[in-house]
């Protein structure tokens, strides 16, 4: 069977060969094919300008700030990022995932069940600041006390929830929970104000350095950080300094302990890579860190924020591993000798699309060493005429006969010289020239004849 479908495959692509429409017409596909290849890679080439949306959450969050930074810095690296403030990290993440977002900076310790969302990059852990008035002195003092968590849909909320019942602390049992905005508390007075509110940003905050310095609230210690870090992946150690926000009286008065959490980039799964690419070299680039005034560290750019790492991420990644890596080399050698079949079946193929090869047309050198050789052989019939004169007379018919042999030769030369395929260029120059000299002996013969007497011509 294996031989009757090779005779058979055989055999049709010899019928394929013979028509020369389809030959042309498979080439053009093939061609067509190759060039629809290389503009790809010459489109991946050029330099492009990308359009991306892009959120931080509330206008007044650190997220919006670091977010308005890197726009800045972006456009100078072919993005133009569009900021769309919302309301927090929930709606920021779920619009990624729906894809009305290209791109967010949302908190850690989320739902991370997101199947469209990629994790982009890791940029900072901000601490949770826990502002309250002077009268409470612990974490245990919000009982019976209005506590602002932030946003329904900000990650703040969730984050801050986790820390009150860590605490033991029941919302609408042991303390009522409100959902200003930022700007509301802003425009609030001192007594619509709540008793406390949870800040999630990096220090000093604007929010936290209004209600310190124009509302007289203070900075309260959240104390076990690395316990709440034993239930929840998301929680870091962090630090707020002494005096971050005022020397007298001093806010706060000590460096105290609290939770750190982390903020990180994430993108929509469908985002052009060579996008995300871009935007990581800006959030990467100097510029950033001057203008937002906060340390980003390539090497963590991995730190897990739940999502699967995107492909440009990846490429950023890829982009200082060295070309020639054991690994490379292998693989180059396993492709040569990929390439060389390639190569072979190229051969093949072009064969096959040439057609059959006609044959080569004759050579006409043959032609004109016979003739040449003729030449030779009337010249010696003159000679051994010439040497047997002097017991036979020359005859006038004879040489006459012979300058019509070389005159025939010379004149079918001549002829063929046209359209002749010579490996040997000089033949017709030789013949011409047997030619002549055969002629010019010859004739000074028939000269002498007309007077009767006959020499030898050597």
């Amino acid at each position: 069977m294996s031989d009757e479908a090779n005779e058979l495959l055989d055999k049709f692509l010899r019928t394929l060969q013979k028509h020369k429409k389809v030959r042309m017409g498979i080439g053009v596909l093939l061609v067509a094919g190759l060039l629809g290849i290389a503009a790809s890679f010459l489109y991946d080439a050029l330099p492009h300008t990308y359009r991306l949306s892009i959120t931080g959450g509330e206008m007044l969050s650190s997220h919006h700030f670091v977010a308005r930074v890197l726009q800045r810095q972006a456009a100078d690296n072919g993005v133009a990022l569009r900021l769309q403030p919302v309301s927090g990290s929930r709606e920021a993440v779920e619009a990624v995932d729906k894809g009305t977002l290209d791109m967010a900076f949302i908190q850690d310790g989320l739902d991370t069940h997101h199947p469209n969302v990629r994790h982009v990059a890791y940029i900072a852990s901000e601490p949770l600041q826990l502002l309250v008035r002077p009268e409470i002195e612990d974490i245990t003092g919000l009982r019976n006390r209005l506590v602002n968590l932030g946003l329904r849909q900000g990650g703040t909320r969730a984050i801050a929830r986790e820390v009150l019942n860590f605490s033991g602390l029941r919302d609408g049992v042991d303390y009522v929970e409100s959902n200003f905005s930022t700007e509301e508390l802003l425009r609030m007075s001192a007594d619509e104000l709540p008793d406390a509110i949870m800040v999630v940003s990096f220090a000093p905050a604007d929010i936290a350095d209004f209600l310190v310095k124009e509302r007289g609230y203070t900075l309260l210690e959240i104390p076990f950080p690395e316990s709440l870090a034993l239930r929840f992946g998301w929680v870091a150690n962090s630090k707020i300094l002494a005096f971050t926000y005022s020397v007298a009286p001093p806010v706060p008065s000590h460096d105290i302990t609290t939770i750190g959490i982390n903020m990180h980039l994430v993108a929509n799964k469908d985002v052009e890579p060579r996008a995300i690419f871009n935007v990581l070299e800006s959030l990467y680039g100097p510029g950033l860190e001057m203008g937002a005034k906060i340390k980003l560290d390539e090497s963590q750019l991995e730190t897990p924020s739940g999502y699967e790492l995107s492909e440009g991420a990846q490429l950023f990644l890829d982009r200082k591993n060295p070309i020639l890596t054991a690994e490379l080399m292998d693989e180059i050698q396993s492709m040569f000798g990929v390439f060389l079949s390639a190569l072979s079946g190229i051969l093949i193929a072009y064969r096959w699309f040439k057609g059959e090869t006609p044959p080569e047309p004759a050579k006409d050198d043959p032609d004109f060493l016979a003739w040449i050789k003729e030449v030779a052989s009337i010249e010696q019939e003159f000679d051994s005429a010439c040497a047997a004169s002097s017991t036979q007379p020359m005859s006038r018919d004879f040489v006459n006969t012979l300058q019509r042999r070389l005159s025939a030769i010379k004149a079918e030369s001549l002829e063929r010289l046209q359209n002749a395929q010579l490996e040997n260029a000089q033949l017709p120059q030789s013949l011409l020239l047997e030619i002549a000299d055969a002629r010019a002996r010859i004739g000074a013969v028939a000269s002498q004849m007309e007077i009767g007497t006959v020499r030898e011509a050597r």
